[in-house]
């Protein structure tokens, strides 16, 4: 099975794109994951993704198709991979196309989580992230210990209000065209209302899905 997670940032694919992993048995690929431990580990894919996503802006769709041509060829994924926040431009949906042409294995379905930009400007404006291990929480303040796993919570240069802005103004510019591109290629494309517990909004995920 291979699953598209798309939606604005804030939305909650990560969330619930861990939730799925847990009911479907499949691993997922976050760009964003990947992005950060590269710019924490200072290598030379950090460095050059750590100024656009400072500001909030898309990192280059050859740097997002390389990740996704690696995901897609390891052995891990063979039984299929959800990939979260990969796809947001319809020069990266026409590579994954491709490649999976080349592979043989067909998309399942694309879902969309919707939500209001007000909302997802409150949302991550007043969210922290750990340094160590990524986990969101919300309400928590900077320099906080992380339950989780002890590391120290910070809010990220592109949470601040300005750059949630920026943020939902590229995706919308950049990213929502892709939902079109997808349902002119015959994918399967289904809208999951974000606003909610974690257990209504996995409910519609997984009906979306058909589980």
């Amino acid at each position: 099975m291979i699953i598209v997670l798309l939606g604005p940032p804030g939305a909650g694919k990560g969330t619930q794109g861990e939730r799925l992993v847990t009911r479907l048995g499949v691993p997922k690929v976050a760009t964003g994951d990947v992005l950060r431990a590269a710019v924490k580990a200072g290598t030379q894919l950090g460095l050059e993704a750590k100024g656009f996503m400072d500001r909030g802006d898309l990192v280059p769709d050859r740097v997002i198709l390389g990740i996704m041509k690696e995901a897609l060829s390891s052995p891990e994924t063979a039984k299929g991979v959800i990939l979260d926040g990969v796809v947001r431009t319809e020069a990266q949906a026409e590579g994954l196309a491709t490649m999976l042409k080349e592979i043989k294995r067909p998309l399942d379905v694309v879902l969309v989580f919707s939500i209001d930009d007000e909302e997802l400007v409150r949302r991550l404006s007043g969210r922290t992230t750990c340094d160590s291990c990524s986990t969101p929480y919300m309400g928590v303040a900077p320099g906080t210990k992380c339950p989780k796993c002890g590391g120290t919570l910070v809010q990220r240069a592109d949470d601040a209000a300005d750059a949630v802005r920026r943020r939902l103004q590229v995706y919308a510019a950049q990213t929502e065209p892709v939902i079109g591109w997808f349902r002119a290629h015959g994918a399967k494309v289904a809208t999951v209302n974000a606003v909610g517990t974690l257990d209504e909004v996995e409910a519609r995920a997984l009906a979306a899905i058909g589980r």
